[in-house]
């Protein structure tokens, strides 16, 4: 039963699985998992995998010596996994090295007593594979030191390695093109402010910080990758990316938070339960930042990585759904100021324009959360990148917009408008008292 369980879940948690393939060492230590993943990558006609395990220590109860041909690593598509968990499921194998549908890397028998070994493994039919570890030995447990290389052959000679997944392979290219875009919106944005100095709040000295923080981190995700497909390695620019990615994703929100809450707009302060939003957000995004190092440093071989991941999805979440509260709170109070304050135009114009970003920014938050995700899962191997350049364009429709609703003005909707005005937005309010939100 736990043989099945463990294969459930990597069937479940292998979709799940969006680490770029690169150099990666693992260290697994007295484990007992039936099966065990260590990485993921799209293989062109001229795929290959480096496998280099030393430390090689195998424990199990006193008996007769095992069968080590069910013991060992093999390669295998998410199609041929789901046949292959069919085949352990009805009894047709008992270890999903004896699959046809699996190709075996090296098995433990090949190892003649010694307690490492490396091979080469030249793969020529083109497909996104997993590399795992299958342990068919129950209660055999492992301990060993696995160094992994995948790449694919470039060139007419095929002199050189390219380390990204086959369909990852122009990322560089796109986050660089992306952030060229956002090095645009910073320049504009600077005009804007500098033309429309006398009527700038703080919100948008704020709203610059964002888009800066964004393009360094695009800057820095680029040559991440470059590097990356160039020579198996980051070269150190993952931990630029790391932090320019944390301090976007914090000061994202807390910009969602603010405009939200009417900050520099409406009112110069926060109140207090505006404030405990704040100290909800961003707190669980160093938590998801966290997360998400460890997801994309470990990979999917480590005995927390599900969880980490959960973790990941679950703080996004509980992220995403507090940003909707201030907008929710300040189009309430908008309503009832409406009706109240005898300024039901100036109210309505504000009413209008926060629902607008109401319901931008879920859009946005669906967009990137599900829609993305769906596009990820459903496109082909080749073209996984498309889902990168869904994402990208939908923030960027994003930022593009609430630039546009919030930028500085001299006429703008929060201050007074004429009598006529007044009473044409008073009779519309009434009108819309019959509607809920």
């Amino acid at each position: 039963m736990s043989r099945f369980l463990s294969l459930f879940f990597l069937t479940l948690f292998a979709t799940l699985c969006v680490s770029f393939a690169e150099i990666r060492s693992s260290s697994v230590r007295d484990d007992w998992r039936p099966i065990i993943p260590f990485d993921e990558f799209g293989f062109t006609h001229r795929g290959r995998l480096e496998l280099q395990v030393s430390k090689i220590a195998l424990t199990q109860k006193p008996g007769p010596d095992p069968d080590l041909s069910k013991v060992g690593f093999f390669l295998c598509t998410r199609d041929s996994w789901i046949h292959v968990f069919q085949q352990l499921e009805e009894g047709e194998i008992r270890c999903a090295l004896q699959s046809s549908l699996v190709k075996p890397v090296y098995t433990f028998d090949k190892l003649k007593g010694g307690d490492s070994f490396s091979t080469v493994f030249t793969e020529t039919d083109a497909d996104q594979y997993t590399l795992l570890f299958a342990n068919c030995l129950q209660p055999l447990r492992v301990s060993m030191d696995v160094k992994s290389v995948m790449y694919n052959l470039e060139g007419k000679s095929g002199d050189r390695r390219d380390y990204l997944s086959a369909g990852k392979t122009i990322l560089p290219r796109i986050y660089f093109v992306f952030s060229l875009a956002y090095i645009a919106l910073v320049g504009l944005w600077i005009f804007v402010l500098y033309k429309k100095r006398l009527t700038v709040f703080r919100i948008h000295f704020f709203m610059l910080a964002v888009l800066v923080l964004k393009t360094l981190n695009l800057l820095c995700e680029a040559e991440d990758k470059s590097y990356i497909k160039r020579t198996g390695s980051a070269h150190g620019w993952d931990v630029l990316f790391y932090i320019f990615s944390f301090l976007k994703g914090i000061t994202l929100f807390t910009l969602i938070v603010l405009i939200g809450t009417g900050w520099s707009f409406l009112k110069p302060f926060l109140q207090d339960k505006e404030k405990k939003v704040l100290m909800i957000v961003i707190p669980l995004q160093v938590v998801a930042n966290i997360a998400q190092v460890v997801i994309d440093e470990t990979g999917p071989f480590g005995h927390d990585w599900v969880t980490w991941k959960q973790v990941f999805l679950l703080v996004d979440v509980v992220c995403c759904c507090a940003v909707l509260f201030p907008i929710v709170w300040s189009i309430k109070n908008l309503r009832e100021a409406a009706r109240t304050d005898g300024k039901a135009a100036v109210n309505l114009m504000k009413l209008t324009l926060f629902r607008q970003y109401y319901i931008v920014v879920i859009c946005y938050i669906y967009f990137t959360r599900v829609v993305v995700y769906a596009l990820e899962t459903i496109t082909s191997y080749r073209y996984l990148w498309t889902s990168v350049v869904a994402a990208e364009l939908a923030t960027l429709a994003f930022y593009v917009f609430t630039g546009y609703k919030f930028k500085p003005e001299a006429h703008n909707p929060y201050f007074v408008i004429d009598d006529e005005e007044e009473e044409a937005a008073a009779e519309q309010l009434k009108l819309e008292d019959e509607f809920e939100l």
